[in-house]
């Protein structure tokens, strides 16, 4: 059997690091430590750029961290604060996998698959597409990145496709009340369904030139 390379080994060791730590790790209690500091304008954003830094190495949602950020700014600051925070959250990971775009192990495989999807709906399309659908972000990240996404057009598309889900977790945290009855909660099924929906609409057109005009009309 052929042997791995280094870095297809040292790819693998940093995803099943995230991965255990994603499991043996809740965001819950780190969380509702962070919401306290919100009576500190100074301090609640110095934790924000931490937990934003720190969340893709542990594997937490983006919008468990725009419900803290809703929870200190309400909707009207917190919406473009967790937009902006989404796109930081995820440069460690899409930087990270850059470098390991161009090798023929697992992150090449990976690439090779995400180009068919991304050349078929274009960058930043292709980017909006995958962040509405409810996959985890990070999974989206890494095959952007190893497809050899561009960096500005991973950039809007983050922005585009997690709008809905930030607006959704800001509005749950804006409400003090709720956060301390009942915790940090979910985004309801109603987004979800809207955000797939909205994915379906951005593919129509792609998928109907991908199995071709000629064939189809009549």
């Amino acid at each position: 059997m052929r042997s791995l390379d280094r870095r297809t080994v040292a790819g693998f060791v940093l995803l099943g690091t995230v991965v255990a730590a994603g499991l043996f790790s809740s965001p819950e209690a780190t969380l509702r430590a962070a919401s306290r500091a919100a009576a500190d304008p100074f301090l609640f954003a110095v934790v924000l750029v931490c937990l934003y830094l720190a969340r893709p190495f542990v594997a937490w949602p983006t919008t468990a961290v725009a419900i803290v950020v809703g929870y200190g700014y309400g909707i009207a600051l917190g919406v473009p604060v967790a937009l902006a925070g989404a796109v930081l959250t995820s440069m460690p990971p899409f930087l990270g996998v850059r470098r390991f775009a161009g090798d023929a192990g697992f992150w090449g495989r990976l690439g090779d698959a995400g180009d068919r999807f991304f050349d078929s709906a274009g960058h930043v399309r292709g980017v909006t597409v995958a962040r509405l659908l409810p996959v985890p972000a990070d999974a989206v990240t890494c095959a952007a990145a190893a497809s050899g996404v561009s960096l500005p057009a991973f950039a809007v598309g983050t922005v585009l496709g997690e709008l809905p889900w930030t607006v959704a977790a800001v509005a749950v945290g804006s409400s003090a009340e709720r956060v301390a009855t009942q915790g940090l909660g979910e985004v309801g099924f109603p987004v979800v369904v809207a955000a797939v929906a909205a994915a379906g609409l951005l593919l129509a057109g792609p998928a109907y030139q991908y199995f071709g005009e000629s064939d189809i009309a009549v």
